[in-house]
Formats: C-alpha cells, structure tokens, sequence
C-alpha cells in the first residue's frame, strides 16, 4: 500500500510558501521601501557592505577616535557607517546603535547625504575600532571584556 504522486503539471507549494503568502497578506503597507547606502562611483566593495547607524550626536564623537574612517553618510538624525558584511558576527553593537545588513536604510524618506568619502578605492571603516569607539563614547562594556558568570 504505496502512496502514489500525480502528475499534474502543477506547482507544488511548500508549507513555507504558504505561511510567506500568508503574512505577505496581513502585513501591513510600507510607507516606502527601504534604502540602501549606495557605494560611491570608483569604489568596490568585495567583502559586501553593512551599516553601523549610530544617533547623530554621537558622530563627532566617534570620528576622530578612528584610524581609517571609510565612506559615512548623515542626516539630522543617524550617522551611517559602511563597515563589511558580517561585521555583527560575534559582536553586539552596544545600543544605541543599529546594525544594517545589506546597508539598508530604513524609516528614511531619502538617502542620507555622503559626509565622508575615503581618498583610496574601499568604503569600509575597520569594525573592531568602530565598535571600541561607540563602546567609549555610549560608555559600553566591550562584550569580550565583561565578566562571565556561572
């Protein structure tokens, strides 16, 4: 006593398929599709690209700690940092900032205005000092340093 398929020429739909279709019904409409920081012309980005944002205020603060400040992008709001794709992997970015894979953008009407563009070919700020930085300046524990309980 098999189970025999038919051969219909229909499409299968998987349980998944059918539970995207369903939120994709419910969800509510987007006021406007998210952006996503472009890379400006003449520059590469081959290890793919993610946002830091950080509260604007913090900005000046977290610039001149740096070494190497790759492509930033401001409004009154949010600094945006490129930074490389999986930048988040094992760290977690203190609050109040925001980690933007793909460097999207979102809950902005329009791109925000390039502030800082680096002299050579890579948009990328180094991750590891970002992130020391805005531990400083929001007066975070780096994770690698906060005891380990039992």
């Amino acid at each position: 006593m098999g189970v025999r398929g038919s051969s219909t020429g229909g499409r299968v739909v998987t349980m998944d398929t059918l539970v995207r279709v369903k939120r994709g019904l419910h969800s509510p409409p987007r006021a406007s599709a998210p952006l996503r920081l472009p890379i400006p012309d003449g520059m590469t980005a081959p290890l793919g690209c993610d946002a830091v944002a950080v509260p604007a205020r913090f900005g000046p603060q977290i610039l001149p700690r740096l070494p190497r400040v790759g492509c930033v992008y401001a409004d009154t709001n949010h600094w945006w940092w490129l930074v490389p794709a999986d930048s988040d992997y094992a760290l977690e970015w203190p609050a109040p900032a925001h980690y933007a894979t793909g460097a999207v953008v979102r809950d902005a009407s329009r791109t925000p205005p390039l502030l800082h563009r680096p002299h050579d070919t890579l948009p990328y700020t180094p991750p590891i000092p970002l992130y020391l930085a805005l531990c400083q300046v929001t007066g975070t524990i780096p994770t690698w340093s906060r005891p380990i309980s039992a």
